[in-house]
């Protein structure tokens, strides 16, 4: 049985929760990784090497891979909220979304400025195309497609031929070269010349890395699942839903071991094809499998009181994820690189996560200031703005449901009517011409847009 829309607290607020995990768990890798800039100290203890060696795979293994996973799932998802929002005033939102990927290239552009050859916000909006063609295909042919997708048919293209023809090799995108330029001006130090070269060659070089590691047929498939859960609104907390969680954490926690030992087996063989196509493959399934291991627990867990409020914080944190994506870029790049205080020689793996958490921290309490007094991130208004330049909304005199998915609040309302509770047989008495009966399964239409 379904329960009220209105007893919903905890679930409305699991997508931020879920999206603050996401971007947390960027910051930890990337501030692991000196934010691409491989600098560590040197003549270390054996003790320290020991224990950095321990905190890198640990990290590694839990998030490396899976947190922008979740992070491309969740844009997904946020398509089939808007698209639907403006399905029910009866407008299509699929060109709307285009200019809003391409103001996303814009923030890709100043988040690459200071992360050299790691942003991921250009391939999302290259990728996102794929969300503003299929979106009014059905349910079925969505999951399908991102099946697809997900298998990564570009490798097994070329593992196939490869086994034909013994001399075929895979496109040479000179990323290795890439990165080696990329490390070359940015030990320079020269700030203008870092940031000009990140926002061109470094972001032809994460796109080239993007196509090599199978990051692109992986991400159109992330968009597309996160479409369809959307669609089939599986973070709606019920009975039925939470089975589907149960059953997808037990599916994906036995999937992954095996496919992670067959992706060390073919990554150890001496085919550097097969390791490239095959290896590839097995290693994005195996981060899948994992990937849901992770949300599957997370929304779960966040059901129980305990684990809610232990991470209540990171409602917060993905209210404000395109933020707080970009700023700590900029404040990774103040801090590890030669233009700014350079303390990459002097951060080990333990002490760079310790970085990234107390970074982590600063910008929750940002967050929490911020929304005190705003609705919106910064830069979530600004390019909620921007999406939505020279278009009238329209607004009913007084009206104003701002009941979005993913958010706890209760957005203010001057309604003249009383408004009901919303489930199976709850109704709006007083709302003519609009809405008679709403049940939970068309909930969705009641949710505005916020970024």
């Amino acid at each position: 049985m379904e329960k009220q829309l209105s007893e919903k607290l905890p679930r409305v607020e699991v997508v931020d929760a879920l999206r603050g995990f996401a971007v947390m768990a960027i910051l930890l890798v990337h501030s692991l990784e000196h934010f691409i800039f491989p600098v560590y100290p040197v003549d270390q203890p054996a003790w320290l090497n020991i224990l950095n060696d321990g905190v890198f795979n640990v990290t590694f293994t839990l998030l490396a891979g899976k947190s922008y996973a979740i992070f491309a799932l969740l844009f997904g998802f946020t398509f089939y909220i808007q698209s639907a929002n403006q399905q029910c005033k009866g407008k299509d939102f699929g060109y709307r979304f285009l200019w809003r990927l391409l103001l996303l290239v814009a923030f890709a552009t100043l988040n690459a400025a200071f992360f050299p050859a790691g942003d991921v916000l250009l391939l999302f909006s290259v990728v996102g195309i794929v969300l503003f063609v299929v979106r009014k295909w059905s349910d079925c042919a969505i999951l399908v497609t991102a099946i697809l997708f997900l298998l990564q048919p570009v490798e097994w293209y070329h593992y196939v031929v490869g086994l034909f023809d013994p001399s075929h090799t895979l496109p040479d995108w000179g990323v290795g070269a890439m990165y080696k330029e990329v490390a070359e001006y940015t030990k320079e130090g020269n700030l203008w010349e870092f940031l000009g070269k990140n926002m061109t060659f470094g972001q032809k070089a994460s796109l080239y890395w993007a196509l090599g590691a199978g990051r692109f047929w992986q991400t159109a498939g992330l968009f597309l699942m996160g479409l369809y859960i959307g669609r089939k609104q599986l973070f709606v907390t019920s009975e039925k839903h939470t089975r589907f969680w149960v059953k997808a954490l037990i599916i994906s926690a036995i999937s992954f071991a095996p496919l992670f030992q067959l992706k060390e087996l073919i990554m150890a063989s001496d085919s550097e094809l097969i390791r490239q196509t095959a290896g590839t493959a097995f290693d994005m399934w195996q981060k899948f499998a994992f990937t849901f291991v992770l949300v599957a627990s997370f929304v779960l867990l966040y059901q129980r009181d305990r684990f809610r409020n232990f991470v209540s914080n990171l409602r917060y944190y993905g209210r404000m994820s395109l933020t707080n994506y970009i700023t700590q870029s900029i404040a990774g790049a103040i801090i590890y690189f030669p233009f700014g205080l350079y303390l990459a020689p002097y951060c080990g793996y333990t002490l760079s996560l310790l970085v990234g958490f107390v970074l982590f921290l600063l910008q929750v309490q940002f967050c929490k200031w911020w929304l005190k007094g705003h609705k919106q991130g910064p830069l979530e208004s600004l390019w909620h703005k921007w999406t939505w330049m020279y278009s009238k909304k329209l607004r009913n005199s007084g009206q104003e449901l701002h009941m979005l998915y993913g958010r706890e609040e209760k957005a203010k309302s001057n309604l003249s009517f009383p408004l009901f509770r919303i489930g199976t047989d709850s109704c709006f008495p007083s709302f003519p011409n609009i809405i008679k009966r709403i049940s939970v399964q068309d909930y969705n239409q009641l949710f505005l847009p916020s970024i």
